[in-house]
């Protein structure tokens, strides 16, 4: 019996080493990435200066959205638009599970993965010519809410480009 407590402790802890020590790139349980993750929508980038409309679901923000729900403020920097963009890529890097999957010019596509079940969030930041300002869309690939966690994420970077002087 002894051997059998032994056994069972060890599995336990073996078992909260790897969901503490989990890579970050992968959901914590088992097999919830691949099940939550979604496709990234096909309507993602820049179209005549403006992002992909939210859709009418609360999970998602734009800075470029016409209504209250979705509605967030573009974020602001000063100084020039290339320091600006460094800087975004920068905070980028140290945003948990979050990784850039499309850089262009005046355009960063990222994809952000919730802990524990794995879901993905798409964030895009567009640096329109002539302004002082980083028009900013984050939506959740899947479900109804998000229970706030796209607009979290972009006032959180919003604080990091500010706390580095953008």
């Amino acid at each position: 019996m002894k051997s059998l407590t032994v056994w069972l402790a060890a599995g336990l802890a073996a078992l909260l080493l790897n969901f503490l020590c989990a890579e970050p790139s992968r959901a914590a349980l088992p097999g919830a990435a691949a099940l939550f993750a979604g496709s990234a929508p096909a309507n993602l980038g820049v179209e005549q200066g403006r992002l992909a409309p939210c859709p009418e679901t609360p999970n998602c923000v734009s800075s470029q959205a016409p209504d209250a729900v979705h509605k967030i403020e573009s974020l602001s920097y000063s100084g020039d638009q290339a320091a600006a963009r460094q800087t975004l890529i920068q905070v980028l890097g140290a945003v948990p599970r979050t990784q850039i999957v499309a850089q262009e010019e005046n355009y960063i596509r990222a994809e952000s993965q919730s802990r524990l079940l794995g879901f993905i969030d798409d964030l895009e930041f567009y640096f329109p010519p002539d302004a002082a300002g980083i028009e900013v869309r984050s939506s959740s690939r899947l479900g109804e809410s998000d229970l706030g966690v796209n607009r979290r994420r972009l006032e959180q970077i919003r604080l990091a480009l500010l706390d580095l002087g953008a």
